[in-house]
């Protein structure tokens, strides 16, 4: 900073731009819990249907959303502001003392363009040998200057690089990065490039100090938007590569840094979070990290002299944090680019990545090797789930590839054709996965089970593991899409799921939130009737209000959809999941049809008999074809024995605790009115909460003492059950709205459940006897 610049200082724009900034952030803040509590929330409250479901919730939530990281932007920039103007106010204060301290001892200060000097207050033919007699003083003030110009000039900097810094994380929108002083953003940077040297070391030169430094900073760190950004950009995607496959590799590099093994998943997840949060960023830096690593990703870190593709070492560090769409758009594309290239678009097994015994292990997170990049990748749109439907949805090959290898019989007359397959329909039905085992000699399914993760996520709209909520957007097309070609997938080949059940749990989860579209499909009514079929029309508008869809549905046929219950049943997780959404939906949808409130056009039926009777059948129907799978899994052996459905069952009532009615399969689709009201809470929290609570306690004693009907012995044992969970519904529902005979309603609940849970067998006899070799 020149010296007259700082001297000559006027703050009072700088003040102005604080004062301006603390009140963008008084009036922000308001902004903020006015579009949270007024807009966002009542968005979440509102009864959405056609395109404002698909689209007018979603666009809300997220500008709620911006709204809190423009104040969080805008508390950042006011302090950091704030922090500087006051710094350079002291600066300015100390400089103007020191030249009035010099003046003092006739000493004077002249600055000019680059640089100052500081001289004896004397005439010209004086000023020499008073500069010599006056050494001493003239040094020490032309130090102190430079010491506060040097200071001055610093804290400017800081602040700009940090202005700079936060201003370059979005190009649209808001960042969210919050700091609670300048000095605290700059310290972040500063880490960052510290890190990023030492992660630039070769493996040989890696100190353990070193190791332990790069753990320790960034997990601190690994959530701040401004450190991950610098440092990845500071460190460049191909170091990036080069660093973790040097440190992994216990082959190469120190030795002694081999001590911290039993840390490396530590660093591996701390390392991903990293990356992820920084592929987040806009600046024209990460853009240009993200499309080298893109790049680079089907070539050997070493070049000429080989190692593992920059995919296989990506890949890992994939496995955790949630990487911005497009990226893993994109990675994703070229990535099955080059697993076409090495496969011969899919006719064979991928040998360059099967891990081999001389493989240096990439993975630490888990027992896999990491040899196969698709792997970490999988587990990674796990956790992205809006970048997970895209990719499943892409295109593998086309039919008219003239080297396409795939031929399947699409019509039935006996003869195969060329087919096009989509990314799921290869990776899911097609694709030779590596084979792998752990130190014990046992299969290893990481990368099929991570598939199921990452399905689960491009279906439900929400990361893997977790369950909707509130702010989960309702089903769009792809999403709904790629839940109609599962359940194809699975109703063609049950062995694609009952082959490898670790996949259940996903699968079951995925099942229990598209229960209305299921409950749809066992009506048998087509949703696409002709114009001038009016009868059809009105059967398929019972339909719709009688399971009402919040954004996009799935259309299945009955058939597919029994013969995907029944496999998800001979399960106990994925059983689970649907029995006990199931049971919480047909709870919802006894309140939401009884509630005298409920407007004439949202009726299927005005007699209300008809409902109900239709809500237990339809239901009964999905519970029997669940029992029916779990009896065929028992009764051949697949699962040792019939408590393991009751334990799993009663593992729910902590999971659903606190979310009922939501967390277990309905919250993304189902609609109520706002009188009815959805979530947990008044009337459909209470009729619910009751009957979940009974198939809980029902399914904690029978797996502790193994009393109650065993369904593994005989399906049709379960019917009792199911016809009491269905009448206590209607009975809450019926009291709670003052129904004149709720013992009527009951009874028509408990009447139909039982035709429906006894026609699932019928029906599976009749379309699918093959399924049914132990029954």
């Amino acid at each position: 900073m020149e010296l007259d610049t700082l001297r000559d200082a006027n703050f009072k724009l700088l003040d102005d731009a604080v004062k301006d900034w603390s009140t963008l952030v008084k009036n922000l803040e308001a902004l903020q819990k006015d579009a949270e509590e007024n807009l966002h929330k009542g968005a979440n409250k509102a009864d959405w249907a056609g395109v404002n479901a698909k689209v007018s919730k979603e666009f809300i939530g997220k500008t709620a959303g911006e709204f809190t990281d423009a104040h969080a932007q805008a508390g950042s920039i006011h302090k950091i502001l704030s922090d500087t103007v006051g710094e350079l106010k002291g600066y300015h204060q100390q400089l103007v003392e020191a030249i009035d301290g010099g003046r003092k001892k006739n000493l004077k200060v002249i600055g000019y363009e680059g640089g100052f000097t500081v001289t004896t207050d004397a005439p010209p033919e004086a000023r020499s040998k008073m500069d010599q007699d006056n050494e001493g003083d003239i040094t020490a003030l032309r130090d102190e200057i430079q010491g506060i110009l040097r200071k001055a000039t610093e804290s400017d900097n800081s602040a700009t690089t940090v202005l700079q810094a936060i201003a370059d994380q979005r190009k649209m929108g808001f960042s969210d990065a919050g700091y609670k002083d300048r000095d605290s953003a700059a310290e972040a940077i500063k880490k960052a490039d510290e890190l990023a040297a030492l992660a630039k070391k070769g493996p040989d030169d890696l100190s353990v100090n070193d190791f332990d430094a790069l753990n320790a900073g960034l997990k601190k760190f690994s959530g701040d938007e401004l450190f991950a950004e610098r440092f990845a950009t500071a460190l460049g995607p191909m170091k990036t590569l080069e660093f973790w496959a040097g440190v992994s590799d216990m082959q190469r590099g120190n030795w002694d840094v081999n001590e911290r093994r039993d840390q490396f998943d530590d660093l591996q997840r701390n390392l991903g979070l990293t990356l992820a949060n920084a592929t987040q960023s806009d600046s024209s830096a990460m853009a240009d990290w993200k499309r080298k690593m893109v790049d680079i990703g089907d070539k050997p870190v070493y070049g000429n002299h080989g190692g593992p593709m920059g995919f296989q070492i990506m890949s890992n560090l994939m496995r955790t944090g949630d990487y911005d769409d497009r990226f893993l758009t994109d990675y994703g594309t070229k990535l099955m680019a080059t697993e076409r290239e090495l496969t011969g678009n899919g006719e064979r097994a991928n040998l360059a990545w099967q891990h081999m015994g001389t493989d240096p292990r990439l993975n630490w997170i888990g027992e896999d090797s990491g040899t196969d990049p698709l792997t970490g990748y999988l587990k990674g749109l796990s956790n992205s789930p809006d970048a997970a439907t895209d990719f499943f949805n892409q295109q593998f090959i086309a039919k008219d590839d003239p080297d396409n290898p795939f031929e399947r019989d699409t019509d039935g007359n006996g003869k195969n054709g060329k087919v096009a397959l989509s990314n799921f329909q290869y990776l899911f039905e097609e694709r030779e996965w590596p084979e792998e085992s752990n130190s014990k000699g046992e299969d290893l399914h990481t990368g099929q089970n991570n598939l199921a993760l990452a399905l689960e996520a491009a279906t439900t709209g929400h990361p893997a593991g977790e369950l909707p909520a509130d702010g989960t957007p309702t089903h769009n097309q792809g999403q709904a899409k790629l839940f109609e070609s599962l359940v194809t997938s699975i109703s063609d080949d049950n062995e694609r799921l009952k082959g490898r059940s670790y996949m259940s749990d996903s699968i079951g989860q995925i099942a229990s939130e598209y229960l209305p579209d299921i409950n749809r499909a066992t009506s048998d009514v087509d949703p696409h009737p002709d114009k001038d079929d009016l009868n059809g029309q009105q059967r398929w508008k019972r339909i719709e209000n009688l399971y009402p869809v919040s954004g996009a549905f799935a259309e299945l046929n009955h058939r597919d959809a029994s013969k995907f219950l029944f496999t998800i049943g001979q399960n106990p997780e994925g059983y689970s999941a649907v029995e006990v959404g199931q049971t919480s939906y047909m709870a919802h949808l006894m309140d939401y049809h009884l509630n005298p409130d409920l407007p004439d056009n949202r009726r299927p039926d005005y007699d209300q008999e008809l409902t109900i009777r239709a809500i237990a059948g339809h239901s009964g129907e999905v519970s029997g074809t669940l029992a029916m799978g779990r009896n065929e899994a028992v009764a051949s052996g697949a699962v040792s024995s019939d408590s393991k459905y009751d334990h799993s069952v009663a593992q729910w009532k902590n999971i659903a605790s606190g979310t009922i009615g939501l967390g277990v399969g309905v919250g993304t689709s189902f609609i109520a009115s706002p009188a009815v009201g959805a979530g947990v809470g008044g009337v459909a929290g209470t009729v619910t909460s009751v009957v979940l609570e009974q198939l809980f306690k029902d399914a904690e004693g029978n797996s502790k003492d193994g009393a109650g009907p065993k369904m593994g012995e005989n399906w049709e044992n379960g019917q009792d059950a199911n016809m009491a969970y269905t009448r206590r519904a209607a009975s809450e529902a019926a009291r709670a709205h003052k129904h004149a005979h709720p013992g009527d309603v009951a009874t028509w609940a408990e009447d139909e459940s039982s035709k429906g849970y006894l026609s699932a067998g019928d029906y599976l006899e009749r379309v699918a006897p093959e399924l049914l070799t132990e029954i």
